[in-house]
């Protein structure tokens, strides 16, 4: 069902409970979150073998997560997002119709669509998975599980419509509180926290010191960060709070986290006239202390919100523009160790133009080099490519069923 806020708010979300539809595939997006808070894999999906859906140009591809063979290609709009569902077999392919679903395992490009005007980003935190449409600013949200006994429907869902649409996200916790950014076509200002009353939502509370709010990322305790033009939003004890950056203008967009560390890693950007999409510096944030600080990376070495990911021991891995996936420890901001894996490269004029980047299931990350047409698996342990593949097609976005 969707509920609508009681209290504080200017618009009510009275939509239908089930979201069916069928269409066809493609769709273009902004930038989202990278956010790598996934749930454990469930018994239902410990039965699947690992996948990965790699995104190009008019088509999206079903690969091995082991050897990296093509196992499927279809056919899609120009330019899709990609994200992984976090049930160990469905990822969702973000087109002009909504979030069309992937089966990895059969694999096949399901006639099942989570409708959606302008669909943006997509969230997996404890037992839900939660999607937000830029359009009407609904949010979506179904228990991540579902779609495995679904049998080719979709799940029941419920949701909330925000006040005015924007380009925003949302997460709901454990205790089935709603954290939604605040915005409208205009601009974006934070976010609030609602609490289910019923059928309708109430909110409890707010804060709209976060201009630009973008992206967020879940740490340890349930700690929730978004991301500002000037630094941080942290959600913790049911209250909000807000984390200067040290420049006047000192953008987070991308949340990069892990759900066993209470540390978060950001991308950073200070000068918003900079042309291109490289970044030299991250943000780091102890959302237990409520702090956040800038690290410089090393001389030569940048990097884009695509190529960051956290993997073992609850480390940062970045890939850099010299080639290799440097080992960040996020709890000193120092570069432990480097994995050489592609030729350096520049950053791309739009972001949607196809970059290096990265995604990660457990200790193996893959890689994708659109200059070579290559994907690579990396075990982040050792360092150690263990598989590669040459595609018919410039690799785009990546998303791994996390099986």
């Amino acid at each position: 069902m969707h509920r609508r806020p009681t209290r504080g708010l200017r618009g009510t979300a009275a939509l239908a409970v089930l979201t069916f539809a069928l269409a066809a595939c493609g769709g273009t997006e902004e930038e989202s979150a990278t956010s790598e808070d996934a749930p454990e894999t469930t018994a239902a999906a410990a039965t699947t073998q690992p996948r990965l859906a790699v995104t190009y140009e008019d088509g999206v591809a079903v690969l091995d997560g082991e050897t990296l063979e093509v196992l499927e290609e279809f056919e899609t709009e120009e330019f899709t997002r990609v994200n992984a569902v976090g049930d160990g077999q469905h990822v969702l392919l973000t087109t002009s119709e909504g979030f069309q679903v992937i089966d990895t395992q059969a694999p096949e490009l399901t006639d099942a669509v989570f409708a959606a005007e302008a669909a943006g980003h997509v969230v997996r935190h404890g037992e839900h998975t939660i999607l937000f449409a830029d359009g009407t600013g609904e949010t979506t949200i179904f228990e991540t599980d579902a779609l495995l006994a679904g049998e080719g429907e979709l799940p029941e869902t419920t949701g909330f419509r925000a006040p005015e649409a924007h380009h925003g996200v949302s997460i709901v916790l454990e205790d089935g509180t709603l954290l939604t950014t605040i915005g409208d076509e205009e601009t974006r200002s934070g976010a609030m926290a609602l609490e289910p009353d019923g059928e309708d939502w109430t909110e409890t509370a707010r804060n709209e010191e976060c201009p630009g709010v973008h992206g967020e990322g879940t740490a340890a305790g349930e700690a929730v960060v978004f991301g500002c033009e000037d630094g941080a939003l942290l959600y913790r004890d049911g209250a909000f709070e807000k984390l200067q950056a040290p420049d006047e203008f000192g953008r987070m967009g991308n949340a990069y986290v892990s759900e066993t560390s209470p540390l978060v890693v950001g991308d950073y950007k200070t000068d918003p006239d900079a042309e291109g999409y490289e970044l030299t510096q991250v943000a780091l944030i102890d959302t237990e202390q409520g702090t956040l600080e800038t690290v410089d990376l090393p001389k030569g070495v940048a990097y884009t919100w695509r190529g960051v990911v956290r993997g073992p021991d609850d480390l940062a891995y970045l890939l850099g523009t010299d080639g290799a996936i440097h080992v960040l420890d996020p709890a000193t901001g120092e570069i432990t160790d480097d994995y050489p894996v592609i030729d350096p490269w520049e950053g791309p004029a739009d972001w949607q133009d196809p970059h290096p980047a990265l995604t990660v299931d457990g200790d193996t990350v893959y890689v994708a080099d659109p200059a070579t047409n290559q994907v690579h698996a990396v075990d982040l342990t050792t360092g150690e490519t263990t598989a590669s593949v040459e595609l018919d097609h410039e690799p785009n976005e990546m998303a791994a069923n996390l099986g």
